[in-house]
């Protein structure tokens, strides 16, 4: 797959679902950073320059939008893939051409935790997505 592990944010004030996305993504090898609220997940972007981030919509604070939306600000050019976390809709995950809500892929929460991460690995597995294909 790649050289060195796949570096991935995950934001979410839920710390269960938050621990057990975490461990889902650890056991596939990603390089997994937490972060509990979004003016930690954008400090945390900040310092670590993750290719992906999962960051839920709903948190106290900053909210999911201004979260995912400071993080692409920050990011400039090597904007990260950035996955919304969302129990608004049910259904399958959504791929959107354009950022809405400062995210490109919209995840129901409802989905299974290694679903999330067959995902994401799909996403970086396509030529120009995220930043770990540059590389």
């Amino acid at each position: 797959m790649h050289s060195s592990p796949v570096k991935i944010l995950l934001i979410d004030d839920d710390a269960f679902f938050l621990k057990v996305l975490s461990e889902a993504f650890s056991g596939s090898g990603f390089e997994v950073t937490t972060a509990p609220d979004g003016n930690a997940g954008v400090k945390a972007f900040i310092e670590g320059r993750p290719d992906v981030v999962v960051c839920d919509l709903i948190m106290p604070g900053m909210g999911g939008v201004s979260t995912c939306m400071a993080i692409r600000k920050v990011a400039g050019a090597s904007e990260p893939i950035i996955a919304l976390l969302t129990s608004m809709f049910k259904g399958p995950p959504r791929m959107l051409a354009a950022p809405e809500m400062g995210a490109k892929v919209h995840i129901p929460k409802s989905t299974h935790p290694l679903n999330v991460v067959v995902l994401i690995e799909q996403l970086l597995a396509r030529p120009g997505d995220g930043a770990a294909n540059a590389a």
